[in-house]
């Protein structure tokens, strides 16, 4: 599980696609204190390491997630977002994310606002969505509040910590970005369209 709350960026060395999986190196500020095994949100994708190094390290994903995320679009040098697992013992400072992204959303503007940003998204409201006004939704495994909803956009506010410790300094409009809803208004949803 993890709480939306980038640590840090890492940057992309290498992609290989062997068969069905992708294997991709990455060099990251904290990866001298990785180990095989642990949990990383990639841009909001949870993938585990494979190996690591002082640094660098390797993960490997599955078809299914080159597939449904924008994983698919990334090139070597490209930044990323990365948060390690959320251990037990400590705060608690986004929200609940589990690092599963529910699908691709669009960035169609951005706005600069006297030192913030506004960004809008575009999102397919027949995948599965749950959006509130001012409820959360992880963008890129960023943990924000979402306001202005439409039938199928809405808009987040960027603060100057947040563009400078992220990848949102790096997006352009049309660029994709993975997106995750709220994990309790999705089981909230389903409940709701469970037939009794």
């Amino acid at each position: 599980m993890f709480s939306g709350i980038v640590e840090t960026m890492g940057q992309v060395q290498s992609i290989d696609r062997k068969g069905k999986n992708c294997h991709l190196q990455l060099a990251a500020s904290f990866a001298n204190v990785l180990k095989a095994g642990q949990s990383i949100a990639h841009n909001g994708i949870c993938l585990t390491v494979t190996s690591a190094a002082a640094q660098g390290y390797q993960v490997t994903a599955v078809d299914e997630t080159w597939q449904r995320t924008s994983l698919h679009t990334w090139q070597p040098g490209d930044w990323v977002n990365l948060e390690r697992a959320l251990p037990a013992y400590g705060r608690f400072e986004g929200h609940i994310v589990q690092g599963h992204i529910d699908q691709v959303g669009q960035c169609i503007a951005i706005e600069e606002k006297m030192g913030n940003w506004l960004f809008q998204f575009k999102y397919n409201p027949s995948q599965g969505h749950c959006l509130v006004e001012k409820g959360s939704i992880a963008i890129n495994g960023v943990s924000l509040t979402c306001f202005n909803i439409t039938e199928n956009t809405f808009t987040v506010a960027i603060v100057p910590y947040t563009w400078q410790h992220t990848n949102f300094q790096y997006l352009r409009p049309h660029d994709g970005v993975n997106l995750e809803f709220d994990l309790l208004g999705k089981y909230i949803q389903k409940y709701l369209t469970c037939k009794v």
